[in-house]
């Protein structure tokens, strides 16, 4: 049964041990009453995933943050491994699979260029949005809602006033994500879009 106040967070980083910015993201989280952290590595460090437990654990959230670095362009290889075993063919979409239809999605990456870099004329050509396409589709073709992707940016050079700064915010993002099921995703990007200026 469903509980709408309370929030999956999927979290998938390999190196967890070496993340500065994640560690401090997870730990904002964690003091979050009705967030449940789901460390995928933590959990399957074989990479054998339990795909009953986890559609078990599904059916269980309304709201679902997928949380993870943006390696190449994607997700690190549990993460891809998770949605490739578990969203199953007739349980997550397909003609009789509808076990996640209209539960909410949050997409929080940790990026380590600027922001300016995913744009046209930056190094990576494309924006955030584009980039994460595969993900929307994802959430569609299982009739979840997926909200725009909620990024730190710049995340090898943050000092450690910026590194609190971000984690704060991320706290309030996610706790009206909890109560609302939706953020505040223009404020964020005002945000970014000073942080990025002030550099």
């Amino acid at each position: 049964m469903e509980n709408a106040s309370e929030v999956l967070l999927l979290f998938a980083h390999p190196a967890f041990q070496k993340s500065r910015v994640n560690r401090a993201l997870l730990q904002a989280a964690g003091q979050i009453p009705g967030i449940y952290i789901h460390d995928l590595y933590e959990l399957y460090p074989d990479m054998l995933i339990d795909v009953q437990a986890e559609q078990s654990l599904l059916s269980r959230y309304s709201r679902i943050v997928w949380q993870h670095p943006f390696y190449w362009y994607s997700a690190p290889a549990l993460l891809k491994q998770w949605f490739d075993l578990v969203l199953q063919h007739g349980w997550a979409y397909g003609h009789s699979g509808n076990a996640l239809a209209g539960k909410k999605v949050m997409h929080v990456l940790t990026a380590g260029g600027p922001q300016t870099s995913y744009s046209r004329e930056g190094g990576n050509r494309y924006s955030i949005p584009e980039l994460t396409l595969p993900f929307r589709q994802t959430a569609a073709l299982c009739q979840m809602e997926y909200l725009e992707p909620y990024v730190v940016y710049g995340a090898h050079k943050l000092n450690r006033e910026e590194m609190t700064d971000k984690t704060n915010q991320y706290r309030l993002v996610l706790e009206e994500f909890q109560s609302t099921g939706a953020y505040n995703s223009a404020q964020s990007k005002m945000n970014e879009a000073g942080e990025n200026n002030a550099r």
